[in-house]
């Protein structure tokens, strides 16, 4: 915007030598007519002679007059030039007019077309921060870090002799505003792209399928939550899922992991412990034995078989018990099937496994 400044001064000022060139030829013509009234003879009436008699000036009278002439001139030029400069406008000043004009119009329609684009972050920023960032269990980037501090004074005056002050630095607080937001969220997407390679991986590693065959149902036995106990019988805290089976049938492990313990523990029987990573942790119980050759560190995928089923321990009879913990703590095993049930299955066991208060541990 400086260079229409300038050339509107440049306009001026070639304006100005031509109004200047033209009086310069005013005067010049004048100073001849002068120069012509005074080469003439100039007669006076004598009332007492009654003749015309000759008339002789001075030369100061005849430079005062031209003095005084060419004062008049150049005042009277002076302000004629004022009147045009002020009045009226060159074809070159009508046309940068137009273009200060054009160039204007263009900055308020940018400025509406910001207004869009910020919107459009804005429902990008919600999306991001409800949905995105709650699936993947990260925290929301608050808005005033999104949209950055470009409100402060003095960051934009610059323009602040401009005509157009106000639309410039309001567009240019946007365009500064919406490239910040621009590199936030890309930022927030490459942190997203980052969580959904880990939450792949978690994934694969939990616990989702169960620990033997029972698409029938009929193997759940019963429930977590609190039981009558087969051997005292009082009601205990049941920590895990009983799956009746017979001796020798198969046990699955649950997810991805690493073999944490596998030997004989109280209360347990033969048991094996299943390091899953990102705090899970599974319990297989009551085997009759193991698989050969598997021991403490081997990494087992989900599905392989790690043992069979026994009675081994405190058991009355033929089980697998199925625990799950997340950070040490014990959860319900029922919500760790999603991958082998569908939803009226999950409704139908979760109604059986509630049904049988009786446990077999």
């Amino acid at each position: 915007m400086d260079f229409f400044a300038k050339e509107k001064a440049f306009v001026r000022k070639k304006s100005c030598r031509k109004i200047f060139v033209r009086l310069i030829k005013v005067l010049y013509i004048c100073a001849l007519k002068v120069q012509t009234v005074m080469s003439s003879p100039h007669y006076q009436f004598n009332k007492k002679t009654l003749k015309y008699e000759r008339v002789r000036f001075s030369v100061w009278y005849y430079l005062r007059n031209i003095f005084g002439f060419v004062l008049m001139s150049v005042a009277a030029g002076f302000g004629f030039f004022l009147l045009y400069i002020y009045n009226f406008q060159s074809p070159n000043e009508k046309k940068l007019l137009s273009e200060n004009a054009a160039v204007e119009a263009q900055y308020e329609l940018l400025s509406h077309r910001m207004d869009e684009a910020l919107d459009i972050m804005k429902a990008i920023e919600e999306r991001d921060n409800n949905f995105y960032r709650v699936m993947l269990e990260a925290d929301s980037i608050p808005h005033a870090n999104r949209v950055g501090n470009y409100g402060a004074a003095g960051r934009y005056s610059r323009w602040d002799n401009m005509r157009a002050q106000q639309i410039v630095q309001e567009t240019s607080r946007k365009m500064d505003q919406l490239a910040h937001m621009l590199y936030t969220q890309s930022r927030s997407f490459d942190e997203l792209v980052q969580l959904a390679q880990q939450e792949e991986d978690k994934l694969v590693h939990m616990p989702a399928i169960m620990p033997v065959l029972n698409k029938d149902l009929k193997r759940t036995a019963s429930g977590y939550g609190r039981r009558i106990d087969p051997i005292y019988k009082t009601v205990r805290f049941h920590h895990g899922m009983d799956f009746s089976a017979p001796t020798g049938t198969e046990i699955f492990v649950t997810g991805n992991g690493t073999i944490e313990s596998i030997g004989w523990r109280q209360g347990y029987g033969n048991c094996i412990f299943v390091n899953h990573g990102y705090g899970y942790t599974t319990v297989y119980g009551h085997c009759s034995k193991f698989v050969k050759g598997l021991k403490k560190g081997d990494r087992v995928v989900r599905g392989d078989v790690i043992a069979y089923v026994g009675s081994t321990g405190k058991s009355t009879g033929p089980h697998l018990h199925y625990e799950v913990r997340y950070k040490g703590e014990p959860q319900n095993p029922q919500n760790y099937y999603f991958l082998d049930l569908t939803p009226e299955e999950y409704d139908e066991m979760v109604l059986v496994s509630s049904n049988n208060a009786k446990t077999f541990d």
